[in-house]
């Protein structure tokens, strides 16, 4: 099936950030070269549906260097980045994502990338799972698995998994500890913020700022917002995460009594409807809302839309809505993911460690798909603790090695 982007002459610029990329990924440089020799998918059919901006264009290089047949699209319409997409098909991997595209464009693309028929999926999400179980069945006998890339996908595999209706392994890609514990908050942590910098060109510090969920990328948004100087306001239904966020030094509180406080909300939670009509309501006159969960339904858009008596472009990726009440309040990207919407994601160097763990995930479904009997399964250990030797490699940092007579003494229970 031909691409579907918007314009293969905006091809020289996504080259240049892919090219960038490459530049600042040195364990994903490693890999491609590894790939080109060994070739460990040889005839294998990979889709591919993650935020479709350079880091994600990189890895998809790299799968092809491995010798997969690589058919791409993007997991969120505003995150793809048309200059990137153009980039891919110019060197011939098969495309199906614009930036704005409307549900069914969106659904569509999701589609026709399926219908190249995958030995191996690569999510972020759960949209192409959801779409094989739920519309092309019949492509299911011929996956070997798939790895998710997201805790929103995670928690949508377990639910299919518990119901019995999850029919092919899938590789929980974020529970690797090189990927949450730096991908969800670090990179979480920097491009959210980065994305409400440059989009709204306002202060934090002095700013009251309600971070909605203490997850791994909770965590990163309220640490890099404290960093900023602003006073931070946690609001959990998981009482250990808030007793630790009490004792990392966030006030805790329920939304209800912070949506009168804040100045910036983030959402980070994977629910639906963490801000609704009641908070709206009693929020500040210039009140800045955006979320960094997967999906655009944290914040009730739908409900906010319904009460507003006026809306209006304030600024790019900025619309103000007007409450009965008279005060305005702001969204960013629309209620979409804000790093991407309103930004570029998580950086390079972080975005290399989490992409590793895809391509060797992969990798392993591929050489053990067939040995596995639990349709969920983990990130193997070695595969995690490959990924961060290299890293530190390239850091420049070495670690101690257990002596014979320390590996005895920690194995042994006559002390």
């Amino acid at each position: 099936m031909a691409s579907e982007i918007r314009d293969i002459k905006l091809a020289e610029s996504g080259h240049r950030k892919i090219e960038w990329v490459k530049r600042n990924c040195d364990l994903l440089r490693t890999l491609e070269e590894e790939f080109s020799k060994t070739k460990p998918f040889a005839g294998k059919k990979v889709c591919l549906s993650v935020h479709l901006e350079a880091k994600t264009a990189y890895l998809c290089k790299v799968l092809a260097a491995g010798g997969a047949d690589m058919y791409v699209t993007g997991s969120n319409p505003l995150s793809t980045q048309d200059d990137v997409a153009a980039a891919l098909v110019d060197d011939g991997l098969e495309v199906h994502a614009w930036y704005g595209a409307t549900d069914d464009e969106y659904e569509s693309h999701i589609r026709n990338t399926l219908m190249n028929g995958p030995n191996i999926i690569i999510d972020d999400g759960g949209d192409l799972v959801n779409m094989v179980h739920s519309e092309m069945p019949e492509l299911i006998p011929n996956i070997i698995g798939g790895c998710e890339e997201t805790t929103t996908g995670i928690i949508r595999l377990e639910a299919m998994n518990k119901a019995g209706a999850l029919k092919f392994p899938m590789v929980r890609v974020n529970n690797a500890d090189c990927k949450h514990l730096f991908d969800n908050r670090y990179g979480t942590g920097q491009s959210v913020w980065d994305g409400i910098n440059r989009t709204t060109n306002l202060i934090v510090a002095g700013k009251i700022v309600v971070v909605a969920g203490y997850g791994w990328c909770g965590k990163g948004t309220a640490m890099r917002a404290k960093g900023l100087g602003a006073r931070v306001i946690v609001t959990e239904i998981d009482p250990i995460k808030a007793i630790e966020a009490v004792m990392d030094g966030f006030d805790v509180m329920p939304m209800n009594k912070a949506a009168a406080l804040g100045d910036f909300f983030v959402t980070v939670t994977g629910c639906d409807k963490v801000i609704d009509e009641e908070d709206f309501a009693v929020m500040k006159d210039g009140a800045i809302l955006c979320n960094a969960g997967h999906f655009d339904c944290e914040i009730d858009m739908a409900g906010l839309r319904q009460i507003a008596v006026e809306s209006r472009e304030m600024r790019n990726n900025i619309i103000g809505y007007k409450l009965p009440t008279g005060q305005w309040i702001y969204i960013l990207g629309e209620g979409r993911l804000v790093n991407l919407a309103c930004g570029d994601g998580h950086p390079a160097e972080i975005m290399d460690m989490s992409f590793a763990i895809q391509a060797l995930s992969a990798k392993y479904l591929v050489e053990h798909g067939s040995e596995l009997t639990e349709k969920l399964i983990d990130v193997p250990v070695e595969v995690d603790k490959d990924v961060a030797t290299r890293k530190l490699k390239f850091m420049g940092k070495e670690i101690d090695v257990l002596t014979p007579e320390q590996e005895k003494y920690l194995n042994s229970y006559a002390l």
